[in-house]
């Protein structure tokens, strides 16, 4: 976080800013808006990423690799989480007494002024963040954004709008986002996760009964009242003086926004109003995501009717039951899934797609400390898959944990479903895999570069090549997973 006892009110405080590791998706997505609200922008990464070529065009100054000078004449520096103290971009901003801000608090800066709509939860937040932006676009309002994935159909994960709303995903995972002031919160869900930060699930409540008293009494905070976790911050707060409005969204029956969902078709039911929600993006979970996001776009003022009809043309974002190609019938999806719950409800739309065909499913764990709270969790959620394989764990930030394996995980599930190897992995779910069958990629870690090897394999398993369809729909995902991973 930042050295500072007080954050910037605003851009007009940071002068020139750098951001140490650009290429990430949540750090890219800063840039872009700070760049087109006139901010002088510079930044690095180790490695060429693709949005820094997106950020060069719109005027950014990139560096690829880190070295002291790639600092130049900036007044603010910006860093990730993933990026270490000893980094030498950290080392000299120091040594010049730079200020340093955390991502979090330069996007909160990047906000100042705007009615800010913040989504937080365990699960979902990327979704419900898009849908949001999404159905205020739909309704011909023009948002700021900043989401943490890349969403196909806005072309970009963040943009300087003209309408005074921003949307932005409120990460928990470091409780970074206790440095936004929203106006509006959607708290999505509320579970144990992170506890290589927080210590224990205790401590994860806590942080989102927090987030939520950041909103002012004029705001407006929306809870899932499916999820135990969320509802449990709405009555917590509601039982304060001076809280803001609080309304619960979801199935259940005391909800002021009842959803009733039918795979077919969904409504919303509103302060009198019935609102159908025509989702192309399966799941139960997927429904709860954007009658929260509805209720907030109405609230900030969109017209309900074309709010909702915009959702019509809504195919998620990247990585969220991202369909990358087809061959021989057998549909290969990618999903970002790497808690348990997220992992259940992944394969719960995957069986709802599937028809009653099969599914096979290659997990990859992300980090050690997760895999180590919720191997036997894993293995209860990937049971519900015709044909399992898990990979190593990916350990992003962390360094290994001594017989921390994905074992813990294959232990609970049948003989042979860890996977020694990739390539072994990916040959024997394309064998095993039916026409109408799909293959789910899923894990926040680089599993996603999987996807493409296995359309390749159901390819050679039919006889022929990869259609250009489905080879441009794997490249897409790829080119996009090679953006520092965003981990919620």
């Amino acid at each position: 976080m930042s050295p500072n006892e007080t954050l910037p009110e605003g851009l007009e405080e940071l002068g020139r800013v750098h951001f140490v590791g650009i290429g990430g998706v949540g750090m890219s997505a800063v840039a872009r808006v700070m760049v087109a609200r006139g901010v002088p922008v510079s930044g690095s990464d180790a490695k060429d990423l693709p949005v820094m070529a997106d950020l060069a065009t719109l005027g950014a100054r990139i560096a690829v690799g880190y070295a002291a000078e790639n600092l130049g004449d900036a007044e603010t520096v910006v860093r990730g989480s993933a990026i270490r103290a000893d980094n030498p971009e950290l080392v000299e901003a120091t040594s010049r007494g730079l200020r340093v801000l955390h991502r979090s608090e330069a996007l909160a800066a990047t906000m100042a002024g705007d009615h800010v709509i913040a989504v937080a939860g365990t699960h979902g937040k990327t979704t419900t963040t898009s849908m949001v932006t999404w159905m205020l676009r739909g309704a011909g309002l023009d948002p700021s954004f900043a989401i943490g994935a890349n969403v196909p159909a806005l072309g970009v994960n963040a943009a300087a709008g003209e309408s005074g709303i921003f949307v932005a995903e409120a990460d928990e995972s470091d409780a970074s986002f206790l440095n936004y002031r929203p106006v509006t919160a959607i708290i999505t869900n509320v579970e144990a996760d992170h506890l290589d930060h927080y210590g224990t699930a205790e401590a994860v409540h806590e942080a989102f009964d927090q987030f939520a008293a950041l909103v002012p009494r004029h705001g407006l905070v929306l809870a899932c009242a499916d999820d135990p976790g969320a509802r449990a911050v709405a009555e917590g707060l509601r039982s304060h003086e001076g809280a803001p409005r609080v309304l619960l969204y979801g199935t259940a029956g005391d909800a002021d926004v009842r959803l009733r969902f039918d795979p077919a078709g969904s409504e919303v039911l509103w302060d009198g109003r019935t609102s159908v929600l025509p989702l192309r993006v399966p799941g139960l979970h997927n429904a709860l995501n954007a009658a929260g996001a509805f209720a907030a776009a109405v609230d900030a003022g969109a017209d309900p009717e074309r709010a909702a009809a915009s959702l019509a043309d809504f195919s998620g974002a990247a990585r969220r039951f991202e369909l990358k190609g087809e061959v021989g019938g057998v549909r290969v999806f990618d999903d970002y899934a790497h808690h348990p719950t997220e992992v259940r409800a992944a394969l719960a739309a995957a069986r709802a797609v599937a028809g009653g065909h099969g599914v096979h499913v290659l997990f990859q764990p992300h980090l050690f400390s997760r895999t180590r709270e919720f191997a036997a969790a894993f293995a209860d959620a990937l049971s519900g898959a015709d044909t399992v394989r898990v990979m190593d764990i990916y350990p992003a930030r962390e360094d290994p944990i001594p017989g921390v394996t994905s074992e813990l995980v294959t232990a609970h599930l049948p003989a042979g479903s860890y996977a020694a190897g990739a390539e072994t992995a990916v040959a024997e779910l394309a064998a095993a895999a039916q026409p109408g069958d799909i293959v789910l990629t899923v894990g926040a870690g680089d599993v996603t570069f999987q996807g493409p090897e296995i359309l390749k394999a159901l390819a050679a398993k039919a006889g022929h090549s990869v259609s250009s369809d489905a080879v441009g729909q794997s490249d897409a995902a790829v080119a996009a997973s090679r953006e520092a991973p965003h981990d919620s």
